[in-house]
């Protein structure tokens, strides 16, 4: 009998720790690796981004999923918090309208979604997604 695959650690406020990787894999083992209500978040924003972003390719980077393009590079992570789930836009201050949350050096925005608040959210997201999938991404995918 093969041994029993070890459940990754939660970091500070329940943020999965999986191992830096390109592909759906690691990202697939973040996301069921999520407590609680944040699991279903992160399973709809996985199907969301995927629906709305053509082609799209994943990767787990500093204990966060990545979504980008080739050619045009990272648009948008998520990242789990104690009482919210951050959606990050690399580009956010492109978008319009910008995503609320605060105001990164190089133009990153992000919103927090709070439990209960994704199908409220997510036409807005699904809208700063395909904005952002028109703009040039960061970093390289």
């Amino acid at each position: 009998m093969p041994p029993a695959k070890k459940k990754p650690v939660l970091l500070s406020g329940g943020n999965p720790q999986i191992a830096k990787a390109d592909g759906d894999a690691p990202v697939q083992a973040y996301i069921a690796a999520m407590p609680d209500w944040k699991r279903r978040v992160g399973e709809q924003l996985d199907a969301l981004i995927e629906r709305t972003v053509p082609g799209v390719q994943k990767a787990v980077n500093w204990n966060s999923p990545f979504y980008g393009l080739a050619g045009k590079g990272w648009l948008v992570s998520f990242h789990v918090y104690a009482r919210y789930v951050k959606v990050a836009f690399f580009d956010g201050t492109s978008l319009s309208p910008p995503p609320p949350g605060g105001k990164s050096q190089d133009g990153g925005r992000w919103v927090d979604v709070h439990e209960g608040e994704f199908d409220t959210l997510a036409p807005q997201l699904a809208d700063w997604l395909r904005q952002a999938a028109a703009l040039p991404g960061w970093g390289k995918v």
